[in-house]
């Protein structure tokens, strides 16, 4: 049985398309070259932060975030950063008694913007109003506190393997990994992640399906 399901951020529910795009012009880089150093670092197993220190190294993030923001050139989201089946799927999995929580590695100021949205979700935090972020345990320790449910009863969904797939299953969680964005398609059919995860998705309706038992691993 499957009582919550908790969802990733960037790249599960919001593009990170605004977000580097930003970032490349803060930079004053193409905004292909910074995509393209993203490339790199992921194909490496790296954070996407270091395509930033790539750049500029020993590039401090949170200050030059910091400075960013003063500037007014901080972050932004709105309806067009969604991907295009979080509405229906979250509102699916709510008619069918489902809690929805929506977790991730993200700034305080990006959990505000997401809570802006009106999503149908019974709860939106991030990693920076917690002060904790994944892959740590902690983070994940958060994530059943608030899922209210035990870990065989809670689903987290994410794209990324390190981030999200391997800590998410090490904390009990049963985990649906989603082949979107660099991340999600780079690593799909990794062995490992095609072992630990309990599904492997294209769309996050497919989740109402797992839920009602109609899609197999």
């Amino acid at each position: 049985m499957i009582e919550t399901i908790v969802f990733d951020v960037g790249e599960t529910i919001t593009r990170d398309d605004r977000y580097w795009q930003a970032w490349a012009d803060w930079l004053d880089v193409p905004r292909h070259t910074l995509s393209a150093l993203i490339g790199a670092v992921v194909a490496r197993g790296q954070d996407n932060a270091e395509a930033l220190r790539l750049l500029r190294p020993g590039l401090d993030v949170a200050v030059e975030y910091a400075a960013r923001e003063a500037a007014g050139c901080g972050e932004y989201l709105d309806e067009g950063d969604l991907y295009g089946d979080v509405r229906p799927a979250l509102a699916a999995l709510r008619t069918l008694g489902i809690r929805v929580v929506v977790a991730g590695n993200q700034t305080a100021r990006a959990g505000e913007l997401l809570r802006g949205l009106d999503l149908p979700a019974d709860l939106i935090v991030t990693s920076g109003e917690w002060g904790v972020a994944k892959p740590q345990p902690g983070f994940f320790e958060r994530v059943l506190e608030v899922a209210q449910s035990a870990p065989s009863e809670t689903v987290y969904v994410g794209d990324h393997p390190a981030n999200d797939v391997f800590p998410a299953k090490a904390a009990g969680l049963r985990v649906a990994h989603i082949r979107r964005g660099p991340w999600g398609h780079l690593w799909a059919d990794d062995p490992e992640v095609v072992s630990v995860a309990d599904w492997r998705i294209d769309s996050l309706t497919q989740l109402a399906s797992i839920v009602e038992g109609r899609e197999s691993r």
